[in-house]
């Protein structure tokens, strides 16, 4: 299993949202460069970054913050938020970025996806963000009729490295993993899962440690490590032997 700690950016700064919600933001590091580099000493593989201020606009907004987060940390980072085409896929791979994660295109553009996946493989992950099983867009101002079931179907065999599946109304809560339906969308196609939303405690990483039979290979955590329910090094141990 990896951990992804997650810098959300909005404004410049390092924030967390509640359920997804633009107003009710948390302002945890107005340095998100220096974060990532404490992530990174921290021991952590991976360093997950969400462009929020990009997710609502459709293009990247804090790119300043990005570039200097990939120069901080000496670890791969992997980027979402507003990225919308081939041109930007390749910007930021060319930028530093190991990994790009495409969510509002993989529903509105599936054929964008597969094109990207055929011209960077393994570099490119799919965000599915649920609210009740329905997938959200467009920073998750925006809810469509397609299930996370059916958008994962779309995409296998075509090369996507992983999917990030949120449970919004979970995420930012600190409310515990929403890991039975994690479980059901990695049961329901071979890419592999990363657990986002709601981890509030080494109980909730234990759980999808243990869901790594089932396709789950990952989680995200944010809010958890910021506020200190769940240390770096205590995370880092859930780890060891997966």
């Amino acid at each position: 299993m990896i951990i992804y700690p997650a810098i959300d950016l909005k404004n410049g700064q390092c924030v967390r949202l509640y359920k997804g919600d633009m107003n009710q933001d948390t302002i945890y590091n107005d340095n998100p460069a220096d974060q990532a580099l404490t992530w990174a000493q921290s021991g952590f593989a991976w360093i997950h970054v969400v462009d929020l201020d990009g997710a609502f606009s459709g293009n990247s907004v804090n790119g300043d913050a990005v570039r200097n987060i990939i120069a901080a940390a000496d670890v791969p980072v992997q980027l979402g938020g507003g990225i919308r085409s081939i041109d930007q896929i390749k910007h930021w791979l060319d930028e530093g970025v190991s990994r790009v994660i495409l969510g509002t295109v993989a529903v509105r553009d599936p054929d964008l996806v597969k094109r990207a996946c055929y011209e960077f493989p393994n570099q490119i992950v799919v965000g599915i963000d649920a609210r009740n099983g329905k997938v959200a867009v467009e920073g998750w101002a925006e809810e469509s009729d397609m299930q996370a079931t059916e958008l994962a179907k779309i995409f296998e065999d075509v090369g996507v490295a992983a999917i990030i599946y949120t449970d919004i109304d979970r995420d930012g809560t600190g409310k515990g993993v929403n890991i039975i339906s994690t479980i059901s969308l990695a049961q329901s196609t071979s890419i592999p899962i990363i657990a986002s939303g709601g981890v509030g405690s080494l109980e909730d990483l234990e759980l999808v440690r243990d869901a790594g039979e089932y396709g789950v290979s990952g989680v995200v955590v944010g809010k958890a490590l910021y506020d200190g329910r769940i240390s770096p090094e205590d995370a880092i141990k859930i780890t060891a032997g997966c």
